[in-house]
């Protein structure tokens, strides 16, 4: 299931959301409906890099757990979670880096606005994407073309700061040997 879900088109996802959450539950086009369409691109990543992490950690960890009389879901959350945390929060963090930059969901479940939002659930909402979208239109106005290359920039930054961050949660949860 996870391998389908991985090679669904941003778009698709934007589209399912929209006929299965927007159409039939009566929920408004809003950042709400938005960040499930993000969800649904997010989980094929995060699920594989979980299961690739977990696989990761040696059988000898667990029986050693079980061989001192430690129940099983004790090994679980004490010892393979936190020899596999580090990857989990780098595989978070991609599946993040990931969505951040998609805007074909956005464009069909989260109108546009310039206003700040602060209310998921109602009206247009405010997006990095959106933003450079709608100001690619105004090329020839200076400060249309400023905002744009600024909002690419920053969200160039984003995902980089949160390349880096795994990165650093990776080095420092790291199993020492």
């Amino acid at each position: 299931m996870v391998d389908i879900l991985s090679g669904i088109p941003s778009i698709v996802a934007g589209l399912f959301v929209y006929a299965v959450v927007v159409t039939t539950f009566g929920l408004r086009q809003s950042g709400f409906a938005a960040s499930l369409a993000l969800v649904l691109l997010m989980i094929p990543v995060v699920v594989r890099s979980t299961e690739e992490m977990l696989k990761l950690v040696p059988n000898e960890l667990r029986e050693a757990s079980y061989a001192l009389g430690v129940p099983k879901w004790v090994t679980v959350v004490k010892v393979v979670l936190r020899t596999a945390f580090s990857g989990i929060i780098t595989g978070v963090l991609l599946g993040v880096a990931r969505v951040m930059g998609e805007t074909a969901p956005l464009l069909i479940l989260a109108p546009y606005t310039k206003n700040f939002q602060r209310d998921l659930f109602n009206g247009n909402f405010p997006t990095l994407p959106m933003m450079i979208n709608q100001d690619r239109g105004d090329l020839a106005l200076p400060p249309a073309a400023e905002r744009m290359w600024g909002a690419a920039l920053t969200l160039i930054l984003l995902v980089l700061l949160l390349n880096v961050i795994g990165r650093v949660v990776a080095h420092f949860n790291a199993v020492k040997k």
